[in-house]
């Protein structure tokens, strides 16, 4: 006789298995879309609460994302890796050894996190400096990334938390908890900022604040069930197998935003040439754009789970069915976006900072950026499809090519021959150069990928 348990997995298995991918893929993705959009939409919106304090203060948003996107990236390691793995598992009916890779890739975060946050306080001044900090933008970075850190641990078990989720095929649980969390940030800033007065110091307590209650609610929906995998530290497995195993798979993750900090970091330093405005201007730029690939990246979410779960099955054609219309869906609609935004660049800029310098830096180099963000698709959905599907090394190429290894030697010799006019060109450029091993990489696997399912 079958448990409740029992049901509920069978009934998943078979939403995974059987559902129509072009039905699935939009099932799961609008969950993933709404929680990056709000996400996206939290990060400008702090962005332009804190730009009313002033061009330094603006500046030292960008400056703290740069940090932030380190606890992503290790957050996305962990939780990709387990994620993948996990799913995989699920779609093998192999129930026991999802839950040891849900626990042991939680709890191999949340220390991590432990360790992140002691070593930050201890090194708080060098390290905004590190982030790229100018003098009169150091005092408000230090102010801001203390909240950050005293909220590191939570912060980076709180992706693993979601990405856990969305493998399972249970996105929208996750969009509840990281809503709930953006949308609490949202309502504290103007409360803490500007009701008690506390300036960045307010945008920053109410940054660690709404990261507490977020994971929390994402912690509750293991505890209490909602999902086929679950979380104790009984089930972990410490063995150095297992923790390598997890982060190898979650590795291109890493890669890519560590990449992505790493060229935050350089493009902050040669922005700063160009004075506060020059760092602000790329900031804000840097957050529109992630606002507007949400729309593709949410898509592509969509289709990691279907693709892991069906390539654990050994449903190969729902894997390629899924593929081809994730890309067609995601340039489509990404395109209409990238055209809206690039008819009032300069508008969008303004409402970020109402600053001449900043909207003539900023206008720019948002019309190239959304320009050639149609290029990114390819890499983004062939790393995806490389990493839910265990091929690590090749994974690893693609989002190293896509992320960093490019843009980073590009925006040093643009910046150096071309001033302010190559900083604002390097990415858009890299995003067009990197397209193309990775369209290699995708006739490869695609090549590789079995025709018949078993």
């Amino acid at each position: 006789m079958k448990t409740a348990a029992g049901n509920d997995r069978e009934k998943q298995y078979k939403k995974m298995t059987e559902t129509p991918v072009q039905k699935l893929i939009v099932i799961l993705a609008i969950p993933t879309i709404i929680t990056m959009l709000i996400t996206s939409v939290y990060n400008m919106v702090d962005t332009a609460f804190v730009g009313q304090l002033g061009t330094s203060a603006s500046g030292a948003v960008g400056i703290v994302f740069g940090f932030m996107a380190i606890i992503q990236a290790i957050g996305f390691m962990f939780g990709q890796g387990s994620g993948s793995i996990l799913s995989r598992k699920l779609g093998q009916k192999d129930y026991e050894g999802a839950n040891m890779i849900a626990s042991t890739g939680f709890f191999s975060a949340f220390f991590s996190g432990i360790i992140i946050m002691i070593l930050g306080l201890v090194f708080i001044d060098p390290l905004v400096y590190l982030l790229g900090s100018t003098p009169t933008i150091a005092p408000y970075a230090k102010t801001y990334i203390t909240y950050i850190l005293a909220a590191a641990p939570v912060m980076l078990t709180s992706f693993v938390l979601n990405n856990m989720l969305r493998y399972e095929g249970k996105a929208s649980l996750g969009m509840i908890g990281m809503l709930a969390g953006s949308i609490l940030n949202m309502a504290g800033d103007p409360i803490f900022m500007f009701g008690f007065g506390m300036g960045i110091a307010g945008a920053g307590l109410s940054t660690a604040l709404s990261q507490y209650i977020g994971f929390f609610i994402l912690l509750s929906m293991f505890l209490r069930g909602r999902t086929q995998s679950r979380i104790s530290f009984r089930a972990v497995n410490p063995s150095p197998g297992v923790v390598l195993d997890i982060c190898a798979t979650g590795f291109p993750s890493l890669i890519r935003q560590s990449l992505a900090s790493v060229a935050t970091m350089i493009l902050n330093k040669e922005s700063g040439f160009y004075g506060d405005a020059g760092v602000a201007a790329m900031s804000i730029v840097s957050r529109v754009c992630m606002f507007v690939f949400s729309f593709a990246l949410g898509i592509g979410q969509g289709f990691q789970p279907i693709c892991a779960f069906n390539y654990g099955a050994r449903k190969y054609s729902r894997v390629r069915k899924a593929f081809f219309y994730t890309m067609i869906f995601a340039e489509g609609l990404l395109l209409l976006v990238s055209l809206a935004v690039i008819m009032n660049a300069g508008g969008v800029v303004q409402v970020f900072r109402d600053d001449p310098k900043v909207i003539e830096i900023g206008t720019r180099a948002l019309i190239l950026y959304c320009g050639s963000l149609i290029f990114m698709p390819v890499g983004t959905v062939a790393e995806m499809m490389l990493q839910s599907t265990g091929h690590r090394l090749q994974a690893s190429i693609t989002s190293s090519l896509r992320s960093g290894v490019i843009f980073i030697p590009l925006l040093i010799l643009l910046a150096r021959f071309r001033g302010l006019a190559g900083i604002q060109e390097a990415q858009p450029l890299s995003y067009v150069i990197s397209a193309i091993p990775s369209l290699f990489m995708l006739i490869w696997f695609l090549r590789k990928l079995p025709r018949e399912d078993m």
